[in-house]
């Protein structure tokens, strides 16, 4: 299992996972219900592999933290959020991460990590390490990637915007010639 399929997305319960790329967003398939559908290009979407923790001396990654929550459960599930006290949460989370800043870790925060484990142990989805070689890897592509961008983007960007201009400024003039009348700009709606 790769975290970065694994999506929460902002205002919407559970965890999805990514499907495929549509028109005009994505589409996920909810790892609660099975059910799929469209999320638009606007919405906040996080990957799990993104997600960190606060600590007291830096920011933990989530698949860490749910790797200690998998050994302290011995990959069974973790405590009910419904069913159990603020007090209960933050001393299970407390022993599964004992440096987690408690100012900045707000229960809420706490309640979705132990649904988002207790979500991905349902779906038998426990493989939360990362693999140190394929890390590695991502990180050179990524690099190379970032660094031919900007002169292929300067390149390409600079014709393109000069090609478009030159149509819709001749037909803006053609047109209201033709009409033997000039109008004012629409205003922005």
């Amino acid at each position: 299992m790769d975290l970065k399929e694994i999506l929460a997305i902002a205002g919407q319960p559970g965890l999805y996972q990514f499907i495929s790329q549509g028109r005009n967003g994505i589409i996920v398939e909810s790892l609660v219900d099975k059910k799929r559908s469209s999320v638009p290009a606007a919405a906040k979407v996080s990957s799990m592999s993104d997600i960190a923790v606060f600590t007291e001396a830096e920011e933990k990654p989530l698949h860490e933290v749910l790797q200690a929550i998998k050994d302290k459960q011995n990959a069974g599930p973790a405590i009910d959020v419904k069913e159990s006290t603020e007090d209960d949460l933050r001393k299970f989370f407390a022993e599964v991460l004992p440096t987690y800043d408690k100012e900045r870790v707000y229960l809420s925060d706490v309640k979705k990590i132990i649904s988002w484990y207790n979500i991905l142990q349902k779906n038998s989805m426990m493989d939360f390490e990362v693999k140190e070689e394929e890390a590695a890897e991502e990180a050179k592509a990524e690099g190379e990637a970032v660094a031919e961008k900007p002169a292929k983007a300067t390149k390409a960007a600079a014709p393109r915007k000069a090609a478009a201009a030159k149509p819709v400024a001749q037909k803006a003039t053609s047109k209201a010639a033709g009409q033997g009348k000039i109008s004012a700009p629409r205003k922005a709606q």
